[in-house]
């Protein structure tokens, strides 16, 4: 599995264990009194949620994402609903990433790193 692909369901497993904590759990515990709820859903979020954290690490290493994107993804998951928008930013990069490798221009997946860009660059330049 991608790293891309892992992070998208990860994040979408994790925002939706986040919203069922916010808006089951939590009610069950304040309007019921049972706090086991929020119990048992918060260690289910804060496993998914150290499983974000990880393949968040992941996909930004292998697709040299600056720190400034890494942190919007994580800041992403702090907001309710937040992994779905981070979701549909995801989609359209790794269907972007397809379209390049289905037309041979782009041989691996991921993006080049700063370093391999500048080989690139330095050896395609045109030589009087």
């Amino acid at each position: 599995m991608s790293a891309l692909r892992q992070l998208r369901l990860i994040a979408f497993l994790e925002g939706l264990s986040f919203l069922g904590l916010l808006f089951v759990a939590m009610p069950v515990k304040y309007l019921l009194g049972q706090p086991l709820a929020v119990r048992v859903a918060g260690s289910v979020h804060g496993l998914l949620f150290l499983l974000f954290v990880s393949s968040l690490f992941r996909a930004a290493a292998e697709h040299g994402w600056p720190a400034r994107r890494s942190l919007a993804a994580f800041g992403a998951s702090l907001v309710p609903f937040g992994n779905f928008v981070l979701d549909r930013m995801l989609k359209r990069e790794e269907d972007g990433i397809r379209e390049l490798q289905e037309q041979d221009m782009c041989p691996t997946n991921h993006y080049p790193s700063s370093g391999e860009q500048r080989r690139f660059d330095s050896s395609h330049r045109s030589r009087p």
